[in-house]
């Protein structure tokens, strides 16, 4: 369920810049609006809303920021009326491709997605064609300082899934409903430092493809994810 390499690494840290973030940040107010709209806004009793939330954080998002979002969507004026949509395809070299939207305007978005896919050699599919290939589950990435058997024995203690030395990253796979509180066991012994945290898509098998190909790939996915209708892309390509 793994895959990882020098260019996913330098991609995290160019993904840093404050111009990212701040896209980054807009996506995830959306979300989290979504998530609070209809409840009090209580994190704690709101499983969906709380996994957004640690997703917020574990982007470095302001608490501010976090709390403004959660006041927009359940105040007087409180009206959020995004609709979350999913697009199903395919990318060059068969590569599975997987795109959840929250937009206000469904037609700009679908509009968006199918000409982004086909100005990059990908094309757009039915409902469920590939969506069958994704399990959701929560993923914690933790960078490699920390002691992996230390990690493996409070992950098998918490009833995680599983468990991957990636090389430069331990990787603990968990059911979405689980999350929190393998999350929350790691950070009660020390390790919380984390690359990633949160609950998302994995492809069941990944497909490999040559640089050229790959590179096609990944950039389709980062013209995607460049609009601001699109939460999230998920795909099997590995990289």
């Amino acid at each position: 369920m793994s895959g990882h390499s020098k260019w996913a690494t330098i991609h995290r840290k160019k993904g840093l810049i404050d111009a990212e973030r701040g896209k980054i940040f807009q996506k995830l107010a959306k979300e989290i609006m979504v998530a609070a709209r209809g409840t009090n806004g209580d994190i704690e009793s709101n499983a969906a809303l709380r996994a957004v939330v640690e997703k917020a954080r574990s982007n470095n998002m302001p608490k501010d920021n976090i709390m403004k979002a959660i006041d927009k969507a359940t105040g007087a004026s409180g009206d959020v009326n995004f609709e979350a949509i999913r697009y199903e395809g395919y990318a060059t070299g068969g590569v599975a491709i997987m795109v959840d939207c929250l937009t206000d305007n469904r037609n700009r978005a679908a509009m968006l997605v199918r000409s982004t896919l086909t100005k990059h050699g990908g094309n757009l599919g039915t409902d469920g064609s590939v969506s069958y290939m994704f399990k959701r589950l929560g993923v914690i990435e933790i960078e490699n300082k920390f002691d992996f058997e230390k990690i493996m024995d409070i992950a098998i203690n918490n009833d995680a899934l599983d468990v991957i030395d990636d090389e430069d990253v331990y990787i603990v796979y968990t059911e979405p409903n689980n999350f929190v509180n393998v999350k929350s066991a790691l950070e009660s012994e020390g390790i919380n430092e984390f690359i990633t945290s949160e609950i998302t898509y994995v492809a069941d098998n990944k497909i490999t493809l040559d640089d050229e190909k790959c590179e096609k790939v990944m950039n389709l996915i980062d013209a995607l994810n460049d609009i601001d209708d699109v939460q999230a892309v998920y795909h099997n390509l590995e990289v």
